[in-house]
């Protein structure tokens, strides 16, 4: 299975990487819808479309203003975004305000609640995450492969999410600061390289 990274910056997009997306073509999956989603319906293989959003800071949910204009009507009204209640109420009620986009999009929007059963013989996990204004992680399973995708967390060797992502084969796991000399990615609740390593050390994915 083909995993598409459409956008692993974050903040803001410049004109050489985009904010937050990552999206599975083969089975219409997309996780978070950063400025990268922009891209998405050329690599698209399905006529629908899942959105799972992470949290409702900006650099993950702006591109969903931009899927109107770049998705085929058909997939457009095909497409459901997912992701907690209060996420989703800061999306219809903020993003999409009549003052800032006044066209609302023909998405369904579905509480994220607990697992979501994915093609072919899939599940999606969320995973709680602590991120000022809360976040949610992912772990995705399939008989034969699994993924996680933590991002805007503190990451560390005794991370409270450890064992929700123990052992998967692929940890994609976000890595705002290099070094952290000031402690500003606990205070900004962002992940540096070396906590990073030590969490990976501790989980044993088969590639970080």
């Amino acid at each position: 299975m083909k995993l598409v990274l459409l956008g692993t910056g974050g903040y803001f997009p410049t004109s050489w990487r985009h904010t937050a997306c990552l999206m599975l073509p083969e089975i219409g999956v997309a996780l978070d819808a950063g400025s990268g989603i922009c891209n998405l319906a050329q690599h698209l293989q399905t006529d629908r479309l899942d959105i799972f959003l992470t949290h409702a800071h900006l650099d993950h949910v702006s591109g969903l203003t931009t899927l109107i204009n770049t998705l085929a009507p058909r997939v457009a009204d095909a497409t459901i975004v997912h992701a907690t209640e209060d996420v989703l109420d800061a999306v219809r009620d903020h993003l999409f305000a009549e003052a800032i986009f006044p066209v609302r999009p023909p998405f369904r929007f579905e509480t994220l609640r607990g697992p979501i059963p994915l093609q072919p013989a899939g599940t999606l996990t969320p995973i709680p995450l602590t991120h000022p204004g809360g976040a949610t992680g992912f772990r995705l399973d399939w008989p034969n492969r699994s993924l996680a995708y933590i991002t805007d967390t503190t990451a560390s060797h005794d991370a409270p999410y450890l064992d929700a992502i123990r052992g998967v084969d692929l940890l994609i796991h976000e890595c705002y600061f290099v070094e952290d000399p000031q402690r500003l990615a606990s205070l900004t609740g962002h992940s540096d390289l070396i906590s990073v390593a030590h969490l990976a050390e501790a989980a044993q994915p088969r590639r970080l």
